[in-house]
């Protein structure tokens, strides 16, 4: 896919995933106190396309994706994700170890793999885990779909709204509704790292 967005005409479900991540890069935007030129200017894209994007006006390539969710600082990886329909069967997609693209979080540091594939229902990658206290989140993670996260290494504490703190070690794995408020904590000397694979609903 090149250019900064497709002039193709959505379907009913990309129109609603469409108006999802146009609200989650308005709210992005307007949190970080920005114009649509300013934020136009440091994702490098132009004014009318952002707003056209936040008005689900257009879907942005995947690059568009992920320049804005770097430059607002979108620190959700499910938004990476381009979901929608394709008639094309017998994909693939490879990353050689370490080779995955990297995101880097206040919180979280994420290696996101496979990313060549955008029309994809599932999002796999390696995140390893900077926070030590829930202070350090500004609010809950939350984004529609669920998730699997499996510990490679280290000892963590998933924390939730609805469940008491579940504390995880190397092997541990947990599946759960990422709708639901939560967040990570390592609790071992070393940074914990996991493998996370979210699922868009």
């Amino acid at each position: 896919m090149s250019g900064e967005y497709r002039s193709d005409t959505p379907s009913p479900d990309e129109q609603d995933d469409g108006a999802a991540l146009g609200r989650s890069i308005r709210d992005a935007r307007r949190a970080k106190g920005w114009t649509l030129e300013e934020a136009g200017r440091a994702a490098g894209i132009g004014r009318s396309t952002l707003s056209k994007i936040e008005n689900n006006q257009t879907r942005p390539s995947f690059d568009i994706v992920r320049r804005l969710t770097q430059a607002l600082d979108m620190n959700t990886p499910q938004l990476f994700l381009q979901s929608g329909q394709t008639g094309i069967s017998g994909r693939r997609d490879f990353t050689p170890k370490g080779e995955g693209e990297i995101r880097n979080t206040p919180t979280y540091l994420h290696e996101l793999l496979c990313t060549e594939l955008t029309s994809k229902q599932m999002l796999p990658y390696i995140a390893t885990i900077k926070a030590r206290d829930i202070s350090e989140f500004d609010t809950w993670i939350r984004h529609s779909g669920e998730e699997f996260m499996f510990v490679l290494s280290g000892e963590l504490t998933f924390i939730s709204e609805h469940y008491r703190p579940l504390a995880m070690k190397a092997g541990d794995s947990l599946y759960y509704d990422s709708g639901m408020g939560h967040g990570c904590i390592s609790t071992s000397p070393q940074d914990a790292q996991v493998l996370w694979v979210s699922l868009d609903s």
